[in-house]
C-alpha cells in the first residue's frame, strides 16, 4: 500500500507557480503532496515535436538533406538559410612564394564577419609549407546571417557538407 506525505519545499512551490500560471500555481493553504507509489511516466515529447528519430539518426547525412562545398581561390556563400546547421569538412593547402595561405569560414551579417574555423601557411617560399584540417561544428544563423568560406590562394581547398539540423525555432530538421 501506498504512503501519502507531506512536501514542504518553497523551491518546488516556485517551480510548480512556474510551470502551472495557468492553473493559478501553488495556491497558499494547499499542500504539496507525494506518495511512495511507483507510477511509470510515458515521455511522448519527440513524437509530439515531430522528431521520432533518436538523436544519432536525426543527425544523419542523407543524399537529399545535405549541400556540399568545394573552394579554392575565392570567398563564397555556404549557406544563407536560417537555423541551426551542421558544417563538416576538410580544409588543406601548401604555401608558395607570392602571399600567406589561408583558409577560413566565418558567420558574417551583412556588416562584420567572424570566423569559425581558420586554418593557415606562414612559409614564404613556394612548397614549403603544407597543412590539413578537419572541421565539424554546429553553427546558428539568424535572419540576415550567412556562412561564408574563403580560400586566399590556388593552392587552398575548403572541402565540405552543410546540413540543416534545426530551423530557428528548435524544430528539428529529418534526413
Amino acid at each position: 500500500m501506498a504512503e501519502e506525505f507531506v512536501i514542504k519545499s518553497e523551491a518546488i512551490e516556485d517551480k510548480i507557480n512556474q510551470l502551472l500560471p495557468s492553473q493559478g500555481g501553488f495556491q497558499p493553504g494547499v499542500d504539496f503532496s507525494a506518495s511512495t507509489m511507483v507510477i511509470p511516466i510515458v515521455d511522448l515529447t519527440e513524437t509530439a515535436e515531430g522528431s521520432a528519430l533518436r538523436v544519432d539518426l536525426q543527425s544523419a547525412m542523407s543524399h537529399d538533406s545535405m549541400t556540399t562545398f568545394s573552394i579554392t581561390n575565392t570567398t563564397t556563400t555556404i549557406v544563407n538559410t536560417t537555423g541551426y546547421w551542421r558544417v563538416f569538412g576538410g580544409a588543406s593547402m601548401r604555401s608558395t612564394s607570392s602571399n600567406e595561405a589561408k583558409i577560413s569560414i566565418a558567420i558574417t551579417d551583412g556588416t562584420t564577419s567572424k570566423k569559425v574555423f581558420e586554418i593557415n601557411v606562414l612559409d614564404a617560399l613556394a612548397n614549403t609549407g603544407h597543412t590539413a584540417n578537419i572541421f565539424d561544428f554546429i553553427v546558428k544563423l539568424a535572419a540576415g546571417d550567412s556562412l561564408t568560406g574563403t580560400s586566399n590562394n590556388t593552392t587552398g581547398d575548403l572541402i565540405g557538407n552543410v546540413r540543416q539540423l534545426a530551423d530557428l525555432s528548435g524544430n528539428l530538421v529529418n534526413p
